[in-house]
């Protein structure tokens, strides 16, 4: 785990010593889940600030089989958690709107997502789109392209990440704002 250091002060004023404290950074892996690409974000709160450590897309192969890419996808996850150790792994919960095949499958990759946290040892949090568009962009009914640009802002990134890495970071940025104290 990664510690920042920070100075506070406190006293009087004269002679007064300034007292170094460390603070163990947050480590946040978010995940929007997928079958056919499945976006991972590392956010970090360290300090007073956020830091995007790492972002990417897991995409299993065209035209695999389910088992496939469900294999494919919880061994991506459980590669990004040993490579970057976080503290947390959030995942959005289902969306209500989409057709039920949709939901079969996301609710799938929801699961091999899950396991693959909590076999490594990460408690795993779920939250909604509406709190997670909330949380990042202060409206539950932004569009992805709204996510994409304040994801970029917040974590004062140079370009914007693809567009399911964004929703991942978003979910990693409203852990660490929320921090729910029962893990699913």
């Amino acid at each position: 785990m990664v510690n920042d250091q920070k100075t506070t002060g406190g006293g009087t004023g004269q002679g007064d010593r300034s007292i170094v404290q460390k603070t163990a950074a947050f480590r946040v892996l978010g995940i929007d889940p997928g079958s056919h690409v499945t976006g991972y974000g590392i956010v970090e709160e360290a300090g007073r600030g956020l830091c995007c450590i790492k972002y990417g897309e897991i995409k299993p192969a065209r035209g695999a089989s389910l088992s496939s890419c469900l294999q494919t996808i919880c061994g991506g996850i459980q590669e990004v958690i040993l490579g970057t150790g976080p503290a947390a792994l959030a995942i959005e919960n289902i969306f209500y709107g989409k057709n039920i095949r949709s939901l079969i499958k996301q609710g799938h990759v929801r699961g091999v997502a899950i396991l693959a946290g909590a076999e490594s040892g990460v408690p795993v949090y779920e939250y909604s789109p509406l709190e997670i568009k909330k949380a990042v962009v202060g409206y539950g009914r932004a569009e992805k392209v709204q996510v994409q640009m304040m994801v970029r802002a917040i974590l004062k990134l140079s370009e914007l990440p693809p567009p399911d890495a964004a929703d991942a970071l978003a979910v990693a940025i409203c852990h660490i704002h929320f921090r729910k104290a029962d893990p699913t």
